[in-house]
C-alpha cells in the first residue's frame, strides 16, 4: 500500500479554468482527465490524502468520489462545501498530522509559514496557492496544478528538493 497526496481538483468547477491555466477545453474534459490521472496513479488499495477544494459540489462529489481509486481522506479547503464520510471518504477533516516513511507530515489546505514540528524535520503539504506561491523549505505544494494533474507519492515530492549528483 502506498500514500499518495493531492489537492485542488476543482471538479466540475468551470472557474477555475479561468482563473490558472489548465490545459483543458472544457469542464468535462478536465474532470476526465484528472479521473483518469489519478486512477493511473493510485491503486484500489492505496492510501489517498486531498488537501481541499475537490468538487464544485457535494452531489458531484458523492458521485466522482466511487470512480476514483483508493482509501480516500479529505482535508477540507475553502471550496469543499458539507463533505462527510457518507460521501465515500473515509476521515473528513480541517487539519491532519499523519507519519508516513519515518516522516511527520503536517497536512492543511492552506499553506504555514510556521507548522508544529518544523524545525524538527517534519513538513507541511498543501494545497490552495495553485503553484503561485515560494514554499519553504520542507513544504510542498500537492495541487494538481503544479503535480502534472496526478496525486504524488512522499517520495517523489522528497526526491524533487534532493540536488543533483555531479
Amino acid at each position: 500500500m502506498a500514500t499518495f497526496f493531492t489537492s485542488d481538483t476543482h471538479f466540475g468547477d468551470h472557474r477555475v479554468l479561468n482563473l490558472y491555466p489548465r490545459p483543458y477545453g472544457s469542464v468535462a474534459e478536465m474532470d476526465a482527465d484528472l479521473i483518469a490521472r489519478w486512477n493511473a496513479v493510485v491503486g484500489a488499495g492505496d492510501e489517498i490524502w486531498h488537501l481541499g477544494d475537490f468538487a464544485r459540489t457535494p452531489r458531484l462529489a458523492a458521485e466522482l468520489l466511487p470512480k476514483l481509486n483508493g482509501r480516500k481522506h479529505l482535508v477540507a479547503g475553502n471550496n469543499d462545501i458539507g463533505p462527510d464520510v457518507a460521501h465515500g471518504w473515509e476521515t473528513v477533516q480541517p487539519y491532519a498530522e499523519i507519519e508516513r516513511e519515518g516522516r511527520r507530515l503536517v497536512l492543511c489546505h492552506y499553506p504555514f509559514r510556521s507548522w508544529n514540528g518544523q524545525h524538527r524535520g517534519s513538513l507541511n503539504l498543501h494545497g490552495h496557492s495553485h503553484g503561485r506561491m515560494k514554499p519553504l523549505p520542507r513544504q510542498f505544494d500537492v495541487g494538481v496544478d503544479v503535480r502534472d494533474y496526478a496525486p504524488v507519492a512522499l517520495e517523489a515530492l522528497l526526491a524533487a528538493r534532493r540536488p543533483k549528483a555531479p
